[in-house]
C-alpha cells in the first residue's frame, strides 16, 4: 500500500472538521400551537413560514410543527412553554395570558381596531417602541391580529345591545369580555378548541370570532346568524403572537439568526395581514352556504352597539394607568397609527 502523505491526512482532517462543524450548526426547532393542521393559521401561515425558513437556511433549520396542543398542555399554557423553553416557538393568543401584555392589548379595543388585519399590523409596528416591553421575556417573531370579531349567534340575528341581554357569549380576550358586558350579556372566556362543544351543548349562545376560523371548527353548522358592524367592520380583535424562546434564538449562529430575522417583525406582519384579510372569504362562504345570514348593522344599530366601546376604552385606560402606564397616550398613539396605516 502507498503511504498516505501528511498533506493528504491534513486535508482529510480538515474536511472531517468542516463536516462536523456544519452538522453542529443544523438545528431542529419545535413549533407548538392550538389549532388543527387543517385550519388556515397552520396550513396557510405557519407551515409555509416553516418551509420558507428551511429553504432560506439551505435546510439547516428544520421546524417541526406540533398542532392541536400535541406537545401537551392547554392553550393558555403556550406562552409559558416558549418563555421557559418547553417549546422553541409557539403561536398563541396573547389574551390567553391576561396581564402579560398590558401595552399591546390596546389594539384589541373595539374603538381602535376596525376590520383590517393589515391596517392594524402596520399600526402595531408603527408604535412598536411603545409596546415592545411586553415581549422582553421572549423573542417576538410576529405580533399580529386577525380581521376582527364578528358576533356569531346560535339563535338568530340581533340589531341592538338589548337583544343580547343575558346571553352567554364566548370571548377570546378580556377586552372582548368587557364589550360583551357593556352589551348586557355574559362573557365566557374559553380557548378556541373548546367552542364547538360549548355551542352544541348550549353552554354559550354565541361567540366573538373572525370568519376565517369558522370552517375549521364547524361554527357555521352550530350558529344561525352572524352579525358585523356597518360596512363589515368588527367588534374588536384578538392579538396573536408567534414567539421564540430567547435561549433557542441566541444559540443559533449569526447566519441562521439572520434567516429568522428576515422572516419576522414588520415583514411577517405585512404578509400575515394580507393573508388574514383574504382568508376571511372562506369563512364567509361557509357561513352563508350553511343557510345562516350575515347581517351588517345599519348606521343607527352600529352606533348603538359601538357607542358602548367608549366605556370599554375608558375602563382600559383606567386600568393601564393603575399599572403605571399612560393609557390615554397608548390609545391616542394606536388610533393615530391606525389612521396613518389606512392611508398608506
Amino acid at each position: 500500500m502507498k503511504p498516505i502523505s501528511a498533506r493528504a491526512m491534513l486535508a482529510a482532517g480538515l474536511v472531517a472538521i468542516s463536516s462536523v462543524a456544519a452538522q453542529a450548526e443544523d438545528v431542529t426547532l419545535t413549533l407548538h400551537h392550538f389549532v388543527s393542521p387543517k385550519a388556515p393559521p397552520h396550513a396557510k401561515f405557519m407551515a409555509p413560514w416553516a418551509e420558507k425558513i428551511s429553504a432560506e437556511s439551505d435546510g439547516r433549520i428544520k421546524i417541526e410543527i406540533f398542532p392541536s396542543m400535541a406537545m401537551g398542555g392547554k392553550p393558555p399554557e403556550l406562552y409559558n412553554q416558549v418563555r421557559d423553553g418547553a417549546a422553541d416557538i409557539v403561536w398563541t393568543v396573547t389574551g390567553y395570558t391576561p396581564g402579560v401584555f398590558p401595552r399591546s392589548e390596546v389594539f384589541e379595543l373595539p374603538s381602535v381596531h376596525q376590520g383590517s388585519a393589515l391596517q392594524t399590523n402596520r399600526a402595531i409596528q408603527a408604535i412598536w417602541p411603545m409596546i415592545k416591553e411586553d415581549f422582553d421575556d421572549i423573542k417576538p417573531l410576529a405580533v399580529k391580529v386577525h380581521a376582527g370579531n364578528a358576533l356569531h349567534l346560535a339563535d338568530g340575528c340581533v340589531d341592538s345591545p338589548a337583544a343580547l341581554a343575558g346571553k352567554k357569549l364566548r370571548t377570546p380576550s378580556r377586552t372582548g369580555g368587557w364589550m360583551i358586558e357593556a352589551w348586557g350579556a355574559e362573557p365566557v372566556g374559553m380557548p378556541l378548541p373548546a367552542l364547538p362543544q360549548a355551542l352544541s351543548k348550549g353552554a354559550v349562545e354565541g361567540a366573538l370570532l373572525p370568519f376565517e376560523i369558522v370552517p375549521a371548527i364547524g361554527v357555521h353548522d352550530l350558529t344561525t346568524c352572524s352579525v358585523t358592524a356597518m360596512d363589515g367592520n368588527r367588534f374588536g380583535t384578538a392579538i396573536f403572537l408567534l414567539a421564540m424562546n430567547k435561549d433557542s434564538y441566541d444559540a443559533l449562529p449569526d447566519d441562521l439568526k439572520a434567516v429568522i430575522d428576515a422572516n419576522s417583525g414588520a415583514v411577517l406582519g405585512e404578509t400575515s395581514g394580507v393573508l388574514w384579510d383574504s382568508i376571511e372569504a372562506g369563512g364567509i362562504s361557509a357561513q352563508t352556504g350553511s343557510g345562516s345570514p350575515i347581517e351588517a348593522l345599519d348606521e343607527a344599530s352600529t352606533a348603538s352597539m359601538l357607542e358602548l366601546a367608549d366605556a370599554v376604552e375608558a375602563r382600559w385606560i383606567e386600568e393601564a394607568n393603575s399599572k403605571g402606564l399612560d393609557g390615554a397616550a397608548l390609545v391616542e398613539a394606536a388610533k393615530a397609527a391606525m389612521a396613518s396605516a389606512a392611508t398608506n
